[in-house]
């Protein structure tokens, strides 16, 4: 083998690559590099450009409707449920299910994450079991005539298989992309935002023409039909294999400052992202609009994320990740204070539905750049305690992928009660800021500036350094 083999089997940072190398003898050339960065191997296909990567992104957004698409039409199954006789005794309780669902994906995901990366080749069935799960949630709950089996077939038994389902696709989209990484995360992201712009209006449809349980059954059969080719798709880029044993996973980005406070920034800013697209429609009918309003503004949202996480991807690959956070966070935070807190019509709020789906939908893409970040530092760490000769970093940027979406989970779980406490507004102020989502508005942008944490930490850094 090629010396530009043996470099790939050294360095490349996920696991599956590690069962491979363990049988591949260690490099003794004095002349190599002291920074080894990824590169590629000429028996395997490419990275970030070729055929079969391109398929596996294809595969990785297409895949993220049938994920997403549920969660994000909730709020029209909601609106449902809440006028529907069988639901009624509880209209408030039904919001709990969504908030569960949502929260609990995210939770999840640094388990699966984790398990996914320490074997690597029960990838390919934990998609299937994923799928599997999430149709029968839907079949189970098409059945449901009272609020704690839907909680359990909507808010718990469908988030396990979401997350099931989504954990393997993201593994496999980082081990085909390593310099164009942000660019093929931006694209996944922009997937699941167009899903948020087809889906409700698709749900609500087929809600008032045939109810939910023709509903959510065509939903489940539609859901294998479409997601099991996708999954056959997708692929590793080097085989698993079952032989070698496990190796340890590495937890080290724990022990990384930047970790920390990238991580803090993460949770701030998801306390406040969903709140603009959870209390729009309310707030819009307090003005006088009709409720169709709402569902286009919600609509508008997502179809401005798909640019806004594309957008921020590609600054990812170019730019530092504080930088694009900043980026995001101020453009949120103005959208939030300017358009929204003065809004009394609908141009207003038009006006602050893009630009705030643009910049806070943005957010996540900032993740690729994220890892890049901890990589290097890492690296540096190593160097300079005299660890690593060769500069490789031996964090799993899977298994960090994993617990920035968590952490996601957090804020997303708290937001939901903690919103319905600061409901209201200051009397003696004007605009949206005296109405009952005044403060909402102001939490809203607190939240937003806030999450770019990280640009701040690095700056104070520096200035007492």
């Amino acid at each position: 083998m090629t010396s530009p083999n043996l470099h790939e089997l050294q360095v490349l940072n996920s696991r599956d690559n590690q069962y491979i190398s363990e049988s591949i003898p260690p490099i003794t050339e004095p002349s190599l590099p002291a920074m080894v960065h990824e590169t590629e191997i000429p028996s395997l296909p490419p990275t970030d450009h070729g055929r079969q990567a391109y398929l596996v992104l294809a595969a990785c957004t297409l895949i993220q409707a049938p994920i997403w698409g549920f969660s994000l039409s909730f709020g029209v199954f909601q609106e449902y449920y809440s006028s529907n006789a069988t639901f009624s005794s509880s209209p408030g309780s039904i919001a709990i299910v969504g908030t569960t669902l949502n929260g609990l994906m995210y939770l999840m995901m640094p388990v699966s994450f984790t398990l996914l990366t320490r074997y690597p080749y029960i990838r390919p069935y934990t998609g299937l079991c994923g799928l599997f799960i999430m149709g029968t949630s839907f079949i189970l709950s098409s059945f449901s005539t009272q609020f704690w089996q839907l909680f359990l077939t909507q808010g718990i038994l469908c988030a396990i298989g979401c997350s099931l389902l989504f954990s393997p696709t993201s593994l496999y989209l980082d081990s085909w992309f390593v310099s164009r990484k942000g660019l093929a995360y931006g694209t996944i992201w922009a997937g699941k935002s167009a899903a948020g712009v087809v889906f409700p209006f698709i749900m609500s449809s087929l809600l008032s023409r045939f109810g939910a349980k023709v509903t959510l059954q065509a939903y489940s059969i539609a859901l294998a039909i479409t997601t099991a080719p996708l999954l056959w798709v997708l692929k590793p880029r080097i085989p698993f294999t079952r032989s070698a044993t496990p190796p340890p996973l590495s937890f080290t980005f724990l022990r990384l400052p930047a970790f920390w406070m990238l991580q803090l920034g993460n949770v701030i800013q998801s306390l406040g992202y969903l709140l603009p697209t959870t209390y729009l429609s309310s707030y819009a009918h307090t003005l006088g609009y009709p409720a169709i309003t709402g569902a286009l503004l919600i609509a508008v949202f997502s179809l401005a994320s798909i640019p806004g996480a594309l957008f921020h991807g590609i600054l990812g690959d170019k730019l530092r990740p504080t930088t694009v956070i900043l980026i995001s966070s101020l453009g949120s935070t103005i959208a939030s204070f300017v358009f929204w807190g003065l809004a009394t019509g609908i141009a207003l709020l038009a006006i602050f539905t893009i630009l705030y789906g643009f910049f806070a939908g943005g957010f996540s893409s900032t993740y690729s750049g994220v890892l890049r970040e901890l990589k290097e530092e890492n690296e540096r760490n190593e160097m300079a305690a005299g660890r690593s000769e060769s500069g490789i970093s031996h964090i799993d940027t899977g298994l960090v992928m994993g617990f920035l979406l968590g952490a996601r989970g957090v804020g997303f779980l708290v937001a939901g009660p903690l919103s319905s406490a600061i409901l209201g507004g200051w009397k003696s102020a004007e605009f949206a800021y005296g109405s009952d989502f005044g403060k909402l508005v102001v939490f809203t942008g607190v939240t937003a500036f806030f999450g770019s944490w990280g640009w701040m930490w690095k700056r104070l850094k520096g200035i007492v350094n």
